[in-house]
C-alpha cells in the first residue's frame, strides 16, 4: 500500500511538470508568433533628436515600436515614388511644396486634426499643407526671410519712404557700398524678391472658394501690379536694388558692412550671431500693399504605406495629434532653428533671432505647392533681373508682361 501511495504521488508531480511543461512551449509560441506593430518614419539629420525623443514616448504608450531612420531630406520625395512597399516609411518629414505632387500621385494620406489642435495654427500654415481642399501634413516650422538692419550703420525704417532714403544715402557714402544686399544673380531669385511683389500688389496664383489654388488664376502681371510696377523702374534708376548681386555678394556687403540692409532668412542665424554687428530683423515695409515674404513650411506626413502596413490610425494619430503639439514644436525649434508653425510654441521661443524672423514672416504667403509652380520660378525671377540690371534694363511692365505670357504657355503646354 506504501508503495501504491508512493507511486500515486509520484504520477501527480509528474503530470504537473508535464503539464507546466506544455503550458510554457504554448506560451513560447503565442509570443513567437505574435506580431509586434512596427512604424517606420523617415527623418534627415536635423529632425531625428527631437523625433527620436516624441516617438519614443509615444510609442512606448501606444504598443508601437518605432522605426526613425536616416533618409536625406533632398531624397525624400523621389524616393517615395520608388520604394518597394517592404521598405516603404508610413511617416515622413516634408516640405509643403510637395504637398501637390504628392498627393495627386496618391503618395501621402489626408490628415483630420482636431479642432482645437487646427486653432494653434496660423491658416496659412495648414493652407501651405493643403490640396484641393484638404490637408494632407502637419506643419511643424515656419521659415521665411526678413529685412536685417545693421544699427550701427541706419536706424530701423518703419515706412517704405524711410528705408529707401537710408539705404541709398548709406550707398552716397562710399563707392563700395551698395543700397540693399539681396541676392539675384544672373538666373534671379523670385523668392528672396517676394516682398517686393508682394508690397507691389503681386501675387503667383488665385485661390477657389475652398481655398484650393488655381493654375489658371495668374497674377504674376495682374493690373493692380502693372499699375505700381513703375516703382521697379525708380529702384532700378537710382540703384537701391541691383539684380548683379548674388547671394555671396550681397552676405558678404553686409557682413563686411558694405551695406546696411539684407534680405536673408534664418539659415543664417549662426553668421549672424558671429558677426558682431548690432542689428534688428523687420519684415519689409509697406510699400502699396503689406509687404510679406514667402513661406517655407516643414511638416510631416503621413504615406500611403502606411495604409499597406496597418498602422494608418497609428500614423494618423502620431503626425495629426502629437505632433502638432506645441512641446514637439519647441523641441523641434531647438534642433531645426526654425520657427515653430504652432501659435502656442512660437510665444514660448527663447531665441530673440529666431523670434524676429517669425515677426517678420506674419501674414506671409506659402510658396504655392501646386506643381504648376516649376513653371513659374525662371520667369518671375528672370523678370526682376531684366528690370532691375542697371542702364539698358528692360521697363518692369514689360518685363513682368512677357513673364507672365511665357508661364501661361509652359503650364499650356504640360
Amino acid at each position: 500500500m506504501k508503495v501504491g501511495r508512493r507511486f500515486a504521488v509520484l504520477l501527480v508531480v509528474v503530470l504537473a511538470v508535464a503539464l507546466s511543461l506544455v503550458g510554457a512551449r504554448a506560451t513560447q509560441a503565442a509570443h513567437a508568433g505574435a506580431k509586434v506593430t512596427k512604424l517606420t518614419i523617415w527623418v534627415d539629420n536635423v529632425q531625428k533628436p527631437a523625433i527620436d525623443k516624441i516617438t519614443s514616448s509615444w510609442g512606448t504608450r501606444r504598443g508601437v515600436d518605432v522605426n526613425v531612420q536616416f533618409h536625406s531630406f533632398g531624397n525624400i520625395r523621389a524616393d517615395l515614388g520608388t520604394v518597394k512597399a517592404d521598405n516603404a516609411p508610413d511617416v515622413i518629414v516634408a516640405a509643403h511644396d510637395w504637398t501637390g505632387e504628392l498627393a495627386a500621385n496618391g503618395l501621402v494620406l489626408p490628415l483630420f486634426p482636431s479642432k482645437a489642435l487646427k486653432k494653434q495654427f496660423p491658416q496659412y500654415a495648414l493652407d501651405a499643407f493643403s490640396y484641393g481642399g484638404r490637408l494632407y501634413g502637419a506643419p511643424y516650422a515656419l521659415e521665411n526671410v526678413g529685412l536685417v538692419v545693421n544699427t550701427r550703420l541706419v536706424k530701423v525704417p518703419k515706412t517704405f519712404a524711410q528705408f529707401e532714403k537710408e539705404a541709398l544715402a548709406f550707398k552716397r557714402k562710399s563707392p563700395d557700398n551698395i543700397a540693399l544686399a539681396i541676392p539675384q544673380g544672373s538666373a534671379g531669385d523670385a523668392y528672396h524678391m517676394y516682398p517686393f511683389f508682394s508690397g507691389l500688389g503681386g501675387y503667383v496664383f488665385g485661390h477657389a472658394k475652398n481655398g484650393a489654388l488655381q493654375a489658371s488664376r495668374l497674377g504674376v502681371a495682374n493690373k493692380v501690379f502693372l499699375k505700381n510696377a513703375s516703382l521697379i523702374d525708380k529702384w532700378n534708376r537710382e540703384g537701391l536694388i541691383n539684380s548683379k548681386a548674388d547671394y555671396g555678394t550681397a552676405k558678404n556687403a553686409w557682413l563686411k558692412q558694405n551695406a546696411a540692409f539684407w534680405i536673408t532668412g534664418p539659415w543664417e542665424v549662426d553668421g549672424l550671431k558671429a558677426s558682431g554687428i548690432p542689428f534688428r530683423i523687420i519684415q519689409l515695409p509697406k510699400i502699396k500693399y503689406r509687404s510679406v515674404p514667402f513661406l517655407g513650411v516643414q511638416g510631416t506626413m503621413v504615406t500611403k504605406y502606411a495604409q499597406v502596413h496597418g498602422v494608418e490610425s497609428l500614423a494618423k494619430d502620431l503626425v495629426a495629434n502629437e505632433m502638432m503639439k506645441a512641446s514637439f514644436q519647441l523641441d523641434l525649434e531647438a534642433a531645426n532653428l526654425r520657427f515653430p508653425a504652432n501659435k502656442v510654441a512660437g510665444k514660448r521661443v527663447g531665441d530673440p533671432i529666431l523670434r524676429q524672423f517669425g515677426a517678420a514672416g506674419l501674414g506671409g504667403v506659402p510658396m504655392p505647392n501646386i506643381p504648376q509652380m516649376g513653371s513659374v520660378w525662371a520667369e518671375l525671377g528672370g523678370a526682376w533681373v531684366k528690370a532691375t540690371k542697371g542702364p539698358g534694363a528692360t521697363p518692369a511692365r514689360t518685363a513682368f508682361a512677357q513673364a507672365a505670357k511665357n508661364i501661361r504657355d509652359k503650364i499650356a503646354g504640360g
